[in-house]
This record gives C-alpha cells, structure tokens and sequence, in this order.
C-alpha cells in the first residue's frame, strides 16, 4: 500500500513508538523512519552521547531538523521522540504533513518497558518514575494538541495494535471532510 501521507507517532517514551510503528509500517507496506536513529546516524553520536555534548537544547535543534528533513521525504511510518511536541514548529509540521497519532500507555507499562535502558538520558534519575510523570504532566496537552487520533498502545501485542491502529486509520480516511 502507498501511504497518501506520513503517519506520526508521538507518545512518550515507552508508550511503543518504534516497536508499534516498524509493526505498523509492515502491516501497511510502507516505509519506516526513526527519526532518533536518523539524528544518532547523522551526527554519528548516540542521544545519550550528544546529550552530553550538546545539551538536551543542542538535541532538541537536531530533533527539528530531522523530523523536518523526514516529513518532507516520501510518506512513512514515523515514530518521533518523545520531547519532539515540545517546539510548537515541530507540532505544525507534524499536523501539516499527514495523520499524528498520540500512543498513550500507563505509566506502570512504561516504566516496565524502560525497566534498566541506560539510552534515554531524561531518565537517568534517582527517580525515574517520577521523572515519566514530570515529563508527561507537562507534555500531555502538547501531545494531545498535535494528535488527530489518540491511541492505548499499552494494552495490546505489537502486530494486534498494528491490526487495530491500522483499522482506526482507515476509517478516518474513509470519512467524509
């Protein structure tokens, strides 16, 4: 299948985005970008490492230019990272090139997911799970604001979200305007 246009992920992290969305992307037949292994092979550094050497500001200015750089690609499957909704530029570019689905998961399937992944340098606190409910306080209306469709991808097997997302999508693209 050719997708008319990109399908965003956006979505904290751990709520599935590149698990469900590589399942997705082959459910559809379509193309699948990463947009955080597109910044780590640009600067051929990992996020924890640019983190470090640019500062989440430094990483947040690499983010924008990738996701543009994607969406303004063929049409994909694309799974941001989860701070991506943070630049109101991002949130419009996302709207504007295809359908942006919120993928929201409960914060104790979260953390499990997460359990011990040393790569996501917003997490390596004293507390993470306190951490995931900062972040998600304050990115919560942001993800909401650039979603056309919100999604539990807590609560099923990645091929059965596939399954059920892709039918929920489809019929937003059968609906009359």
């Amino acid at each position: 299948m050719h997708l008319p246009h990109h399908i965003v992920l956006v979505g904290p992290m751990g709520a599935g985005k590149t698990t469900l969305g590589q399942a997705l992307a082959a459910r559809l037949g379509s193309a699948f970008v990463d947009v955080d292994a597109r910044i780590e092979a640009d600067a051929a550094q990992s996020i924890p490492a640019l983190f470090a050497t640019e500062g989440e500001a430094g990483f947040r200015c690499r983010e924008s230019d990738a996701l543009r750089a994607v969406l303004a690609g063929a049409p994909a499957v694309v799974a941001t990272g989860g701070g991506a909704v943070l630049d109101a530029g991002n949130r419009a570019a996302m709207r504007a090139a295809g359908t942006v689905v919120y993928l929201t998961v409960d914060p104790v399937i979260q953390l499990a997911r997460l359990g011990g992944d040393t790569g996501r340098p917003l997490l390596q606190t004293a507390d993470p799970a306190g951490t995931l409910a900062a972040l998600q306080a304050q990115r919560e209306p942001l993800y909401r604001d650039a979603a056309h469709l919100v999604f539990d991808a807590g609560t099923l097997a990645p091929d059965a979200a596939a399954r059920v997302l892709a039918d929920r999508l489809a019929s937003l693209e059968t609906r009359p305007a």
